[in-house]
């Protein structure tokens, strides 16, 4: 959920006329921070956004940007085990490929905001040895070949979060939602409740009416979350939420009221296998009657399944 302020570090970076570089981690050897196709962003004034490893070699990093910066040529250079670097070495004992691109105009960087804000897939790729970085509209694989000095970079959208419902916790997951810069939509028929988000610049939509279903908007990286106490507004939505692409939906409440909705649901016509894809109680951890409990306990079960989804199975 970081892509959108590094790329956005690169542009405006550029509009002011300043080279950067773009940083890309292409493999890992033995464990690591970061998966491979995460990025880093460096300025030539040596600040940068983003992480690779925890702090073990983000100075080395910048350094090694800076020295790209120089000689203005994209560049692959090894850290930790196997690197000609001799006094860097990671914790772990693995080592990081990484790929440093520097830019001087921000078509790149406007091409990868652009799919990321309209949540379509794309790639990064390096053609051959030493070529620029290059974008494609599709995604691909994230691959790297050593001996070729080849690799392409496969990005999704970012999981988006779609919450439901009124009370206290709508409030406190939006709120950790924002601290973790993941986008989010609220929509709750509490209109104090939607004014309050609202003024912290929240994307909020007010419920009428139990069939106000038309306002529901998922994809396949949307996990959608419903937190109603009076359990009488779920029904049609839900039953809309799950006709819908997504890759999670939830809902609080004890087991018993869980039990009450999924037969309800069954008597609305809804398969079975269709609701037992409701994560309920939902969470990492049930009984969480605290609202910033709560909200910690879902939000990190949605994390959880976003990352071990293998979308290329249905969207490669």
């Amino acid at each position: 959920m970081d892509r959108e302020r590094i790329f956005e570090f690169l542009i405006g970076h550029l509009a002011r006329g300043e080279d950067c570089v773009l940083v890309t981690v292409l493999a890992v050897e033995g464990t690591s921070m970061r998966d491979p196709g995460a990025h880093v962003a460096v300025g030539r004034d040596g600040r940068f956004t983003g992480s690779l490893s925890g702090g073990c070699i983000e100075n080395a990093v910048v350094a090694e940007a800076m020295a790209t910066l120089a000689d203005g040529k994209p560049r692959i250079t090894r850290f930790g085990a196997g690197s000609r670097f001799l006094d860097i070495r990671l914790p772990c004992g693995g080592g990081l490929d990484i790929h440093f691109q520097p830019l001087s105009e921000n078509s790149l960087a406007a091409q990868c905001r652009k799919a990321l804000s309209r949540r379509t897939p794309f790639s990064l790729t390096i053609p051959a040895r030493g070529a620029d970085m290059e974008f494609a509209s599709h995604w691909q694989a994230t691959a790297f070949d050593a001996r070729q000095q080849t690799a392409t970079i496969g990005h999704w959208p970012c999981a988006r979060l779609q919450i439901i419902g009124h009370g206290a916790a709508v409030e406190s997951l939006a709120r950790l939602a924002g601290a973790m810069h993941m986008p989010s939509r609220i929509l709750t028929p509490d209109v104090l409740l939607a004014k309050r988000l609202e003024s912290q610049s929240a994307q909020v939509a007010v419920l009428q009416m139990t069939a106000d279903t038309h306002l529901l908007a998922s994809d396949p990286w949307t996990a959608t979350i419903f937190l109603f106490h009076d359990h009488e507004w779920e029904a049609q939505l839900m039953a809309r939420a799950l006709e819908m692409p997504g890759f999670y939906i939830g809902a609080m409440g004890s087991r018993a009221a869980h039990a009450a909705r999924c037969e309800h649901l069954h008597r609305a016509g809804l398969s079975p296998e269709a609701v037992s894809t409701i994560d309920g109680p939902a969470g990492m951890f049930h009984s969480a009657r605290n609202p910033d409990t709560l909200a910690l306990s879902v939000l990190a079960k949605i994390i959880g399944t976003y990352q071990q989804c293998d979308f290329a199975d249905e969207y490669g």
